[in-house]
Parts: C-alpha cells; sequence; structure tokens
C-alpha cells in the first residue's frame, strides 16, 4: 500500500477515499477530519445557482468560519439544482459522517462535484461514508487525492513547511478542478490542513488573502462552477498560537498563499484539454483592481488561448485583450513581452525573430508579460492553451 503522504501530513488529521459506486471506476467519496474538533474557514462560490453542499457549507459556517470536525466529499454528481431532496441529503450526508465520527451535523462540511441537476445516489453515499469513517487514516492519502477528481487528469496536491516563532508548521492540500474555471472566491474544491494554532477568524483572514492570488487567479475556460468550496482546517497541535496582526500571522499567511498557489498553477496545468499552462503577468496597472481585470481578460480570451495553443506569436490578440478589459489602458505606454522577448512597446509592433517567441510558445510553460505603465498596480493570472481536445471532453462530457 502507498505510504505517499499529504492531506495528513499535518499533526492531527485523518483521512480516507474510498470507491462506493457513484463514478464509474475509481475512488469517489472522501472524509478528511480532525482527531478532535478543528479551526475553520471556508469559500464558496459567487455563482447565484449554488449546490445543496454549498448551502450546507454555508449554514455550518455562516460567517465563513469556525469549528468542525471535518468534511465529506463526493464526486460524480454534483447535488446542484436538485431541490428540497438535495438540501435533504447534503444535510443527511453530514449527519451520518458525524454520527460515526461522535460529532454533530453543524460539525461536518460537505463538497460534492459532478454532473449537475441529478440526484445523489445515497445508498452507495451512506455505505460509501461508512467504509471511509472505518478506514481513517493517514496511509491512503492517494485516495483521498482520487476521490474528488472528475475530469482531472492528475492528483493535485501541495505541502509547505516553514518555522514560525520557532515552532516547526506544516501546510498541506488537495484540489480538484479542470473545467468550468473562473472562480470570483476560491475555485474548484480544494481542502487544505495544518497543524499551525491559529483562531478561525485568523485563519479565514489569512485564507482569503492567499486564495486572492491562488484559485482566484486561475481561468481555464471563463465558466464559473456552482459547486466551488476551498476549506482549510487548522488542528493547533504545533502550538505557539498565531496572533492577528503580527509577523507570524504574516508568515503563516505567505506560506498558505505558497500551497494555495502550487494547486491553483497545477489546476490551470490540467485544464480539459490542456497542453500548455499559461502565466499572465500585468504590471504597471493604475490600481491592482485594474491589473487583475487586465491579466483575466488576456487569461481568458479565447484568440490568446487558440494562438498559444497553435504556437502563433500573435500579440494584436494579447493587444486587443488589454484593450477591452475595464483597467485604464494607454496605447502609447502599453508594451508586452512574449516568453521575456518585447513583440509590442509604446503603441506600436517591435521587430523581433519570430522563431524564438514560437519555441517559447509551444513549450510546457508560456510567459506573458504586460506592462500598463501608468502605476504600481500588479497580478498574475494562470490558465492554458484552447485545444480541439477541450471541444471533445465537454461536448461528450454528460452522455
Amino acid at each position: 500500500m502507498s505510504t505517499i503522504r499529504h492531506i495528513t501530513l499535518p499533526a492531527g488529521f485523518v483521512a480516507a477515499g474510498v470507491r462506493c459506486g457513484i463514478k464509474t471506476s475509481g475512488e469517489d467519496l472522501a472524509v478528511v477530519a480532525g482527531e478532535r474538533e478543528v479551526s475553520a474557514a471556508v469559500m464558496t462560490t459567487s455563482n447565484q445557482v449554488v449546490g445543496a453542499p454549498v448551502l450546507w457549507c454555508r449554514r455550518v459556517l455562516p460567517q465563513g468560519f469556525g469549528r468542525v470536525r471535518g468534511m465529506v466529499i463526493n464526486s460524480g454528481c454534483s447535488n446542484v439544482c436538485t431541490g428540497k431532496a438535495g438540501l435533504e441529503d447534503a444535510e443527511a450526508m453530514a449527519t451520518e459522517t458525524a454520527r460515526l465520527l461522535g460529532a454533530e451535523p453543524s460539525e461536518i462540511l460537505v463538497a460534492s462535484t459532478g454532473i449537475i441537476g441529478q440526484p445523489l445516489p445515497m445508498g452507495k453515499i451512506r455505505k460509501g461514508i461508512a467504509m471511509a469513517v472505518g478506514s481513517l487514516g493517514w496511509r491512503n492519502d492517494p485516495a483521498v487525492v482520487r476521490a474528488i477528481m472528475t475530469t482531472d487528469t492528475v492528483e493535485k496536491s501541495a505541502v509547505v513547511r516553514t518555522r514560525i516563532a520557532g515552532q516547526p508548521i506544516t501546510i498541506a492540500g488537495i484540489a480538484k478542478g479542470a473545467g468550468m474555471i473562473a472562480p470570483s472566491m476560491a475555485t474548484m474544491i480544494s481542502v487544505l490542513t495544518t497543524d499551525a494554532n491559529v483562531a478561525p477568524r485568523t485563519l479565514h483572514r489569512a485564507f482569503a488573502a492567499a486564495a486572492e492570488v491562488s484559485f482566484n487567479a486561475v481561468t481555464i475556460d471563463s465558466d464559473q462552477s456552482t459547486s466551488d468550496t476551498a476549506v482549510v482546517m487548522a488542528s493547533g497541535r504545533a502550538g505557539g498560537r498565531i496572533a492577528r496582526g503580527t509577523a507570524e500571522e504574516r508568515k503563516f499567511s505567505a506560506a498558505l498563499t505558497e500551497a494555495c498557489t502550487a494547486m491553483a498553477m497545477a489546476m490551470a496545468r490540467d485544464g480539459e484539454g490542456a497542453t500548455r499552462l499559461v502565466q499572465v503577468n500585468v504590471t504597471g496597472a493604475a490600481t491592482d483592481a485594474d491589473a487583475k481585470v487586465a491579466a483575466k481578460a488576456v487569461a481568458d480570451s479565447p484568440l490568446v488561448k487558440t494562438a498559444v495553443h497553435g504556437a502563433d506569436p500573435n500579440w494584436g490578440r494579447i493587444v486587443m485583450a488589454v484593450g477591452k478589459s475595464a483597467a485604464k489602458v494607454v496605447p502609447e505606454k502599453l508594451s508586452v513581452k512574449i516568453g521575456g522577448v518585447t513583440v509590442f512597446a509604446r503603441g506600436a509592433p517591435k521587430k523581433f525573430s519570430s522563431r524564438p517567441v514560437a519555441g517559447h510558445l509551444a513549450g510546457d510553460t508560456v510567459v506573458i508579460d504586460v506592462g500598463l505603465g501608468l502605476g504600481r498596480g500588479k497580478f498574475t493570472a494562470y490558465t492554458c492553451d484552447l485545444s480541439r481536445e477541450y471541444i471533445t471532453i465537454n461536448a461528450d462530457y454528460h452522455t
């Protein structure tokens, strides 16, 4: 049995992933739990149509933070647009998990991912929860990651270790997401654990800051999920309480951001049908908000994404995308680089050798730098190329 560990690396957590038959193959249900009650923070999609599990999480943590015992997650069915029965099923998942853990339903978060509009097979779900809780530990971490995957082609996890106030701190996370990714909170489904001793409110503050430059910076297809849920839980087992507004909090927030960014980049790299990770850096914007909308405009552009897929150094598409955004843009101050090569500056094209630029575009990671020349605002967005395979995946997804 594999002993690769990630989500249970921080002290105080156990987890299990099992196959209960929701999907046609592979693991499809996971439980991640604290050995006792833990601090928690949650963020959910800002889509106006949301799944029953999202509504349950908002009920458990109405302020976005508090204390919980754990989380149950299923893939293969999102439990979205399923009416009153869906709400009852989400509550039943929490209730059954709580019963087996010796906790209260109000201490259990729920997340579901998969096809919209189909009812959960609750007989299979209950069986899966019993199997998962019965095998909680740390030896089956890889099965936990697989259990939350849908169209993902690779497992996504991250581990960051640091020292805060002399104490070793571990942050670990798992995530799923390859399509319907364009968040406005945090994206996909992600669960992070840490042994840091941090209060729920402070944990939420750090998580929101981390998500803004990581999960919120990802766009694969400009479509926002109805099920996006991101959770971080802290066991406090490392000691040395991290107080709000201190250098320790800033260091913890930086480590949490590092973990979230690693998973965000992994999602962009594994976008449906993707062959390249694309990083769009916007600097010199009038404000950080302007930098974000400009970066997202480039990252969301189908014309930019298809040009990258074809290794076509068509900088005009990048300029177009920046110009259509709501950011303040002065063409005479605008500059664009592809792979470090300046292709446009001060309102005019620059002479460049297309071969090295095309070679960069054909590589595994593509970097596009946009300078607006108007201020100190900056933001980095992560996306992927747009291929024919994306169409194939999504045309056949439901059938």
